[in-house]
């Protein structure tokens, strides 16, 4: 218990104006700011980590900012309609606006949040940083190419330190293939001054096993390269699950 609960005012001997009898007028409370009560109660920032709340509970953290206090429900009511984060970030074209709710707003959040995500994966590439493990080429290639609907032939140029140079799509083609053309690979490899390449592609399909035309396309590719005295890493089929490397089947 304080000092002035125990009965003595913390004021005692202050010499105090005389009380007038007249009661002085409450005040009254000011409305809240309209900014304010768009906004959620303040969390403290999230430790770095694993944040393990469910998908409905992130969903509408993310969308608060459209949607106000109706972000919870109407999150979980997307979710369940779409069949997952994976089918709701990556829709058909109108599916987002068939969801109760829904709107504009929502769907450039949920490409924001895609997007910053595939940034940020790949600016882990760009860093400088010599790729010794898989898990990071792995992860942003996925990102990048899984949900594609059609077929997408990527290529990392890297350095005699296997350090990222350059990132990019040169092919694109129908929902079951792409052509390729080694000799383009090998011109670009040669203008970067890259030592090594990983290629990838993915299935739109979502099967991830590689084709005979994906092994055919791999040898070419190789004995284009060793021609001008550049490795080729590997190259990894992204389909649904955990992409496959074709380098550790020893099909490379």
């Amino acid at each position: 218990m304080s000092h002035a609960d125990a009965g003595e005012s913390p004021l005692s001997g202050v010499n105090r104006a005389p009380q007038t009898g007249a009661m002085s007028k409450p005040t009254t409370p000011t409305a809240p700011d309209a900014a304010a009560a768009n906004t959620p109660p303040a969390d403290p920032c999230p430790s770095p980590g694993r944040d393990t709340s469910p998908d409905a509970e992130l969903l509408a953290d993310l969308l608060y900012p459209a949607l106000g206090p109706a972000a919870r429900e109407i999150a979980a009511a997307g979710l369940a309609r779409a069949g997952g984060l994976r089918h709701l970030f990556d829709p058909p074209y109108g599916v987002l606006d068939t969801l109760p709710g829904w709107d504009a707003r929502c769907a450039r959040s949920l490409h924001a949040a895609r997007e910053l995500v595939r940034r940020q994966l790949e600016e882990r590439l760009n860093r400088g940083r010599a790729l010794t493990s898989p898990a990071d080429t792995v992860a942003y290639l996925r990102s990048a190419l899984r949900d594609r609907r059609r077929e997408v032939f990527a290529c990392l140029f890297l350095d005699t330190r296997h350090r990222v140079i350059r990132c990019e799509e040169l092919f694109k083609g129908s929902i079951d293939g792409a052509c390729v053309y080694p000799r383009v690979v090998a011109e670009k490899a040669l203008l970067l001054g890259a030592a090594a390449v990983i290629v990838a592609h993915n299935h739109p399909s979502g099967v991830s096993e590689p084709s005979l035309a994906d092994q055919a396309i791999t040898r070419r590719l190789k004995d284009a390269l060793q021609l001008l005295e550049i490795r080729l890493l590997d190259h990894f089929v992204i389909g649904d699950g955990e992409p496959v490397s074709m380098a550790s089947r020893g099909m490379v």
